[in-house]
């Protein structure tokens, strides 16, 4: 799918789909002509596909990789295609995932669509283009998660203008790369959501793919999204392993120790009513513009609950400065926060998080004031020499966590 390889990393799906890979393989990623940091494709240089399928060749050679598994999302699915068709000794296996080779309808391919829809189809998506419409779309899992809907809309507007992703668009949805599948050699899996992506990626077109391609298999996911995520798409990412390396290696525990952040904005229902709808989604916007511009520098944000944000730290202390720092700047938008740290195990899902340690940390927030940053005894602890002060609150019942729990007020 379209991108930016440098913004990349800032998508913890994306980052996670990266690890995953990288378990058990070397992964080389990145843009193709007419893509995020590449250079343009100029306006006579042909059939798109078989452009990007010579970068692929190309960039193989530059990492000085004599051989490598393709593994393609969406519309860049043809161009892995014919590279695959084109260039076999290049190429140890196919990964196909959300794409088909043709979209248009024939009489040899009656799952097509008819040109009148494709043409209204490659007008939407163009229109979209940039905004967070499209990333709704193509992954429909994210309503609602304004932050990554902002984050996703900048970096498709970071992948191409809007101008030429029309004419990118265009092409693929008009083109035709069903002759070079029979030239396939590699052993090919074909992943594909079951109810189908964005609207006109359809399950047919993936039986296609998987009758077309010698000795091809078809793996139906769940889902709507048209990325493979670890966590969702464990059986995936556990196929593609098998492919490549024979076996599915025991996993070795996801269970780490960190220090995990829950932060609510105080009163958030009350000021919802007051500004209304339109104004406080406004607020909202800025809320999580400063949640990640404070919390990105040393931790990661693993969710967005809407009105505050889950975090997760390697370092209690650079925790401890970041929330002391978002607190200061939400108070410019005149938005008083409780924040809850809490420093112990944590099982790995995926991008997120769950275990005892990210439940203890959530009561420690709703134990807090407003205004208050609230850690637990473990978080004083572990930062013993440091210049942090706090404030010993007592002893308190946690509710679901078994016994009481001696809560500090962060100070300075």
């Amino acid at each position: 799918m379209y991108g930016n390889v440098e913004l990349r990393w800032e998508d913890p799906d994306r980052a996670a789909s990266t690890e995953r890979l990288a378990t058990f393989g070397r992964v080389i990623d990145f843009d193709s002509r007419g893509q995020g940091i590449s250079d343009p494709l100029p306006p006579d240089a042909g059939a798109i596909w078989e452009n990007w399928a010579e970068d692929q060749r190309a960039v193989l050679d530059a990492a000085g990789c004599d051989r490598a598994a393709i593994l393609a999302t969406g519309m860049l699915g043809p161009s892995a295609i014919l590279f695959a068709a084109t260039y076999p000794a290049y190429v140890s296996a196919l990964f196909l995932v959300n794409t088909s080779s043709r979209l248009l309808v024939d009489d040899d391919y009656p799952i097509g669509h008819t040109q009148e829809v494709i043409d209204l189809i490659v007008e939407t998506l163009s229109e979209e283009w940039g905004t967070e419409q499209s990333m709704e779309r193509f992954v429909p899992s994210k309503v609602g998660d304004q932050g990554f809907l902002e984050r996703g809309a900048r970096h498709q507007r970071a992948a191409a203008t809007p101008k030429t992703a029309h004419r990118q668009i265009s092409a693929i949805f008009n083109g035709d790369i069903r002759d070079a599948l029979p030239a396939i050699q590699a052993p090919t899996v074909v992943f594909h959501r079951r109810s189908g992506v964005g609207g006109f990626l359809t399950a047919p077109m993936a039986d296609y793919l998987a009758e077309h391609i010698p000795a091809a298999r078809l793996v139906l996911l769940d889902g709507e999204d048209i990325h493979l995520v670890p966590g969702r798409d464990d059986a995936a990412y556990d196929e593609i392993e098998r492919v490549l390396t024979g076996e599915l290696k025991a996993r070795e525990s996801e269970r780490v120790f960190a220090t995990v952040i829950v932060e609510d904005i105080v009163g958030s229902t009350d000021r919802a009513a007051q500004l209304g709808d339109e104004r406080w989604k406004q607020v909202l916007n800025q809320h999580d513009d400063i949640a990640a511009r404070t919390i990105t520098p040393g931790g990661r944000i693993v969710d967005t609950t809407g009105d505050g944000v889950v975090a997760v730290f390697e370092s209690p202390s650079r925790a401890l400065r970041c929330i002391q720092l978002m607190r200061d700047e939400m108070r410019s938008l005149d938005l008083e926060i409780r924040v809850g740290v809490h420093a112990g195990e944590i099982e790995r899902r995926g991008t997120d998080i769950a275990g005892i340690g990210v439940h203890i940390a959530a009561r420690v927030c709703a134990e807090a004031s407003p205004g208050e940053l609230l850690a637990s005894r473990t978080v004083v602890d572990l930062v013993v020499g440091s210049n942090a002060r706090f404030s010993d609150k007592g002893e308190h019942p946690l509710k679901g966590v078994p016994g009481s729990w001696r809560l500090f007020s962060v100070v300075g």
